[in-house]
């Protein structure tokens, strides 16, 4: 299935579990300054699996202007202006593991325990299972308990959980958890015929 068929229902008004009016929403050129103060406010050891930091200036711009859904599909939930979440779906183009796609999911420290992360969650599976896309993987560290839970709740499963196995960057240790769904795919979208 297109890309562009899969993101039609985006804009999309939510609410949280509070109540709080939102709007999710594909990541645009526009929202590099938005996005740099989300990622100023979201802990150090939350952002321990990006890549690389998300806190220069530089990069967010990149990615901001770079736009490639195709590799990289963002989804931010707004209250207003403020980013409150933001979810990204890393998709391989080609290889052993075409099939399964990585989610990240991070909440913004004030929007915590109103199930920014589960919605947001929801819309990716939602959009991966349109792609075809068979399997998600998510990589946390063990101390992000309320996205673990929001993982759970969704179907997510623990694939594995490794005791102090990844450093952050004062160098202290920190288990690593990776977590796993079998998504239900269209047979036409996903390659087999």
């Amino acid at each position: 299935m297109s890309l562009e068929y899969a993101l039609e229902r985006f804009p999309l008004p939510v609410k949280l579990k509070n109540g709080t009016p939102c709007m999710i929403r594909p990541l645009t050129k526009r929202d590099e300054a938005k996005l740099q103060k989300f990622f100023q406010a979201v802990p150090e050891v939350e952002r321990l699996f990006i890549k690389k930091r998300p806190t220069e200036r530089r990069l967010v711009r990149e990615w901001c202007r770079k736009l490639d859904f195709e590799k990289n599909l963002v989804l931010l939930m707004l209250h207003g202006n403020l980013v409150v979440g933001e979810v990204t779906l890393h998709q391989r183009q080609g290889g052993w593991k075409r099939h399964i796609g990585v989610v990240t999911v991070l909440t913004h420290p004030g929007y915590r325990g109103v199930d920014v992360a589960k919605i947001l969650l929801d819309q990716i599976i939602q959009v991966a299972a349109h792609l075809g896309i068979q399997k998600l993987e998510a990589e946390l560290n063990g101390e992000r308990k309320v996205a673990i839970r929001a993982m759970e709740q969704l179907g997510f499963t623990q694939l594995f959980r490794l005791r102090d196995y990844v450093l952050d960057m004062e160098s202290k240790p920190h288990d690593y958890v990776v977590m796993t769904i079998s998504l239900r795919t269209d047979e036409e979208y996903a390659g087999v015929g």
